[in-house]
C-alpha cells in the first residue's frame, strides 16, 4: 500500500506533494475531506511507534487550549488526532511499510524514494 494522508488546503502539503509526485498507484487522502479513522491511525501507530510521533505541536489547537501546560498520555494523543485532523503532523506517506511524517527534509525524501521503488 502506498497512500499520502494531507490537508487540500495546506500550501506546504501541496508543495510536498508536488515534489514527491504520485503516480496512480499511490492515494490520496485529504484530512480534511475524510478524516482518517481509529483503524488507519492504528496502523500508522504501529509504523511510527507512537501516537505521538504523529501528533503535531504546531497546531493552532494545541496552543489554545494549553495543551504544552498538560502532561498528555499516548490516549491524550491518539483522542486529540481522532478529534481533529488538525492534531496530525502532516503529511503522512506510507509505503512500503515505511512511514514518513511532517515535512522535513529527510521525510520528504525518505518518502519519495519510497513511493518510487
Amino acid at each position: 500500500m502506498k497512500k499520502i494522508y494531507h490537508l487540500s488546503s495546506c500550501n506546504t502539503c501541496k508543495k510536498i506533494i508536488q515534489e514527491l509526485n504520485p503516480t496512480a498507484d499511490i492515494t490520496l487522502q485529504d484530512i480534511k475531506a475524510e478524516p482518517i479513522s481509529e483503524a488507519q491511525l492504528t496502523e500508522m501507530k504501529k509504523l511510527a511507534g507512537s501516537y505521538e510521533a504523529l501528533f503535531s505541536r504546531k497546531a493552532m489547537l494545541y496552543r489554545e487550549r494549553n495543551l504544552k501546560e498538560k502532561s498528555l498520555t499516548e490516549t491524550d494523543y491518539k483522542n486529540l488526532i481522532l478529534e481533529h485532523y488538525t492534531f496530525l503532523s502532516r503529511p503522512v506517506t506510507i509505503a512500503n511499510n515505511k512511514i514518513f511524517i511532517g515535512n522535513a527534509r529527510k521525510a520528504v525524501d525518505g518518502a519519495k524514494q519510497a513511493l518510487h521503488e
